[in-house]
C-alpha cells in the first residue's frame, strides 16, 4: 500500500503565531553546509521558523539559522523549470536523467524505458478535467511538480528515511507535502514486467493525485485535511474510469475493486461501518484499523461523488479554504461536514450501505 500522506502531520507542529503579512512574500536566503536555501517565511512554530523554499519544500529553521536569514531584492517566486531541472541533476548526479513534461519535472534512473514524466502529466490533465466538468475552480500550481523514480527498493527506502518518511517493506512510493515531491521506485527495474509495471503505475496514480490536489487548491497543503477525504480521493483515482474517463466511461470502470471487495466482505461478515461520524471527525481509525479505514474512506467518497457531486466539491472547497497553520478539531470537522451534507449520520450510513451494496 502506498505511504500515507500523514507524513505531514507526523512531522509538523502547528503554531498560533503567524509571520507578519508584510514579509510573507519577500525572499530570504541562508547559506548552510548543505548549500544555499532561498525562500519566504511561512510561520513561527515551537520547532523554529518554517520557510517555504523556491522549490516548494518547507524548511524548519531553528532560531540561530532563522536569525541568519538575509533579505533578497526579489519578491518570492518559484524556481523556473530549467533551474529546478539543473538543481535536481546536481542533487542526484549523472546516474539519473532529468526529463520534463507539462507541469512535471521527473528524475529517472538510467535504463528505465517508461516515460514517467508523460504519465505524470497525463494524470495531471485527467485530474484537471475531472474537476473542471464538476465546476471546481482549480488553481495553477505555484511550483513545478517534482517526482523522483528510484531504481530499486533499497535506494528508495534510503532516500525516504533521509527525508524523514518511515516507509515499510511493502511501500512502493509516497508523496510528502513537506518536500512537495513524489518518490517511488520502479518495480520493473527497467525490464517492464507487466505485474511490476501495474503496481508502479498504481502507486504513481495514487501519489500523483495527492500531489496535484495539494498544489491546486483541492486540499490545504499548509494545514490538516480530513484524512478520509485525502485518501478517499486518491483511491478513487486508482480506478481507470476516473483517471481515464474518456477511455473508460462506465460507472463500473470508476469502482476501486480492491476497496469495494474489502468493504463488501466486512458488510457480509456483519461488520457495519457504524463509525461514519468518527471517520469524518477524526483520523484515529487510520491508526487503529487502517484497512477498514481505507475501505470506508473510499466507500464514503465514492458514494458522495456519485450521488451528490456538487456538495462533494463544495465540501472540498470548504476544507481547502481553512486558514493555514491551524489545527482542525473534531468539532470543527463535524461542523464543516454537516453544514454541507446535513447531520443525519444514520441516514448517511443507510444510504451509503445500500449504494455500495448494489455495486458489482
Amino acid at each position: 500500500m502506498r505511504f500515507f500522506v500523514a507524513v505531514w502531520f507526523a512531522a509538523f507542529t502547528f503554531a498560533t503565531l503567524a509571520v507578519a503579512a508584510d514579509s510573507s512574500r519577500r525572499t530570504f536566503e541562508l547559506d548552510t553546509r548543505g548549500g544555499r536555501i532561498e525562500g519566504t517565511p511561512l510561520v513561527q512554530t515551537a520547532r523554529g521558523l518554517e520557510l517555504l523554499g523556491r522549490d516548494g519544500r518547507i524548511w524548519t529553521l531553528p532560531g540561530d539559522d532563522a536569525r541568519r536569514l538575509k533579505p533578497m531584492a526579489a519578491s518570492f517566486q518559484s524556481y523556473s523549470t530549467a533551474v529546478l531541472r539543473n538543481r535536481l541533476q546536481d542533487e542526484l548526479g549523472r546516474s539519473f536523467k532529468i526529463v520534463g513534461a507539462g507541469h512535471y519535472v521527473v528524475a529517472l534512473p538510467e535504463g528505465v524505458r517508461t516515460n514517467w514524466a508523460e504519465r505524470f502529466d497525463e494524470l495531471y490533465r485527467s485530474f484537471q478535467l475531472y474537476f473542471s466538468v464538476r465546476g471546481f475552480p482549480m488553481q495553477e500550481p505555484t511550483f513545478p511538480l517534482t517526482a523522483i523514480v528510484w531504481p530499486d527498493q533499497e535506494s528508495y527506502q534510503r532516500a525516504a528515511r533521509a527525508e524523514g518518511a518511515n516507509v515499510g517493506q511493502g511501500v512502493v512510493g509516497h508523496y510528502s507535502p513537506i518536500t512537495n515531491r513524489i518518490m517511488l521506485y520502479d518495480m520493473s527495474a527497467g525490464k517492464g514486467g507487466a505485474a511490476e509495471l501495474r503496481e508502479t503505475s498504481a502507486t504513481l496514480i495514487h501519489e500523483a493525485t495527492h500531489q496535484t490536489a495539494f498544489n491546486t487548491g483541492v486540499h490545504q497543503r499548509f494545514g490538516p485535511s480530513p484524512r478520509w477525504l485525502v485518501e478517499g480521493l486518491g483511491m478513487m483515482f486508482e480506478a481507470p474510469g476516473v483517471w481515464s474517463s474518456r477511455s473508460f466511461p462506465r460507472r463500473e470502470d470508476r469502482i476501486n475493486r480492491d476497496r469495494l471487495n474489502y468493504f463488501q466482505k466486512r458488510i457480509a461478515a456483519g461488520q457495519k461501518p457504524e463509525r461514519l461520524q468518527e471517520l469524518v471527525s477524526s483520523d484515529r481509525l487510520f491508526s487503529s484499523e487502517p484497512l477498514a479505514a481505507y475501505a470506508e474512506a473510499w466507500a464514503l467518497s465514492f458514494y458522495l461523488v456519485e450521488n451528490e457531486p456538487r456538495k462533494y466539491c463544495d465540501y472540498l472547497a470548504l476544507t481547502a479554504r481553512r486558514p493555514a497553520f491551524r489545527q482542525y478539531s473534531p468539532t470543527e470537522r463535524l461542523a464543516d461536514f454537516t453544514s454541507v451534507f446535513g447531520d443525519n449520520f444514520r441516514m448517511h450510513e443507510a444510504r451509503m450501505l445500500r449504494f455500495i451494496g448494489d455495486l458489482h
